[in-house]
């Protein structure tokens, strides 16, 4: 395998590859400061996805590999597309469990998702009300109450993409989840964000001039509470970020140019059956050769369906019909209809 190869898609945990990461290029270079934490250690949300350990990509799929590593060395986002249950939100979790990047920061994207949601939430409505108490000294209320002390700070809390964007050592991964979801303006509008690496909070640009208030702790997607100064958010090392699509929609040229693009295949043969195995344990894949062969004969044949029903069958026919060869393959072919089949 290629030295240069930072992320090498093993599922293997090797945090101290992302040390050898080289300086970013001039162009992609970012200084902010103060430094945050690290991040939070991986979540059950990875677990889930990736089952007992992470599932390693196929040694042939080296164009993968290394368009994978090509976003890493050039701190730009990584476009996936793909069919549906190909992996792609998964691959999220997979490069920050290989390389110790802590938790995946998610950002699920509906039609009426806009910038400002990613970036940051000003709770205006509950600074009032903890206002109205702090004048009439009610129960929190008070000179001394914490609402008094914390100041707006308190009522501040970054989104996922504002939280990945602060100054930190190490890379965050985001994952923006389903952009071809979203209206129109979303991917024209995340230009700036991801080209600049920062972004500003109005509400605290506005009182950055003022005693004691150039510098303000916010609270971030972590639950964690961390330093903005001069209202502005500016990113260190620019994180991992792995948009998805499952080619609803055509995306703007601009966006398009300023990502590194990869179409994931489905997994197949041996990438197959080591998600069976990290899902249902060593040998599983050998244990359920029959369901994994009538999964593969209708995707041979060009049926879209996502790995996740194999999944579901294996699971359910454990209880179902473990004996029952007949009825095993009749409830397995029930759950893995193809996406794409006319409902009758």
């Amino acid at each position: 395998m290629s030295d240069w190869l930072i992320y090498r898609g093993t599922g293997e945990p090797d945090p101290e590859r992302i040390g050898a990461l080289p300086p970013p290029p001039p162009w992609r270079n970012f200084e902010g400061g103060p430094l945050v934490g690290a991040a939070p250690p991986v979540d059950p949300a990875s677990t889930r996805r990736l089952g007992e350990r992470a599932v390693p990509l196929p040694t042939e799929d080296e164009k993968a590999l290394q368009l994978i590593n090509a976003a890493l060395y050039l701190r730009r986002p990584l476009l996936v597309t793909g069919e549906p249950g190909s992996g792609k939100s998964t691959l999220a979790h997979a490069v920050a469990h290989e390389l110790g990047l802590g938790r995946v920061l998610p950002w699920p994207v509906v039609s009426r998702t806009e910038l400002k949601d990613g970036l940051y939430a000003y709770d205006a409505i509950g600074r009032l009300q903890d206002a109205q108490l702090s004048r009439e000294g009610g129960p929190g209320g008070g000179p001394g109450s914490a609402a008094a002390q914390d100041g707006i700070g308190r009522y501040i809390r970054l989104g996922p993409l504002g939280t990945a964007l602060l100054p930190a050592e190490r890379p965050r991964v985001l994952l923006i989840d389903e952009l071809d979801k979203s209206d129109l303006d979303l991917p024209n509008d995340l230009l700036n964000a991801l080209e600049e690496g920062e972004f500003g909070i109005p509400e605290l640009e506005r009182i950055a001039d003022r005693p004691g208030q150039e510098q303000v702790e916010v609270l971030d997607d972590d639950g964690r509470r961390v330093p903005v100064v001069g209202g502005r958010v500016r990113c260190r090392a620019f994180p991992f970020v792995v948009m998805t699509s499952n080619g609803e929609r055509e995306f703007p040229a601009p966006l398009l140019r300023r990502c590194i693009h990869l179409d994931l295949a489905p997994p197949r043969d041996e990438r197959l059956a080591a998600m069976v195995q990290a899902h249902f344990g060593p040998g599983a894949d050998e244990r359920h050769l029959d369901l994994i062969g009538l999964f593969t004969q209708g995707t041979r044949a060009g049926e879209l369906r996502p790995t996740d029903q194999l999944l579901n069958a294996i699971f359910l026919t454990q209880y179902a019909a473990r004996e029952e060869h007949g009825r095993r393959e009749d409830i397995a072919e029930l759950l893995m209809r193809p996406l794409d089949q006319r409902q009758r």
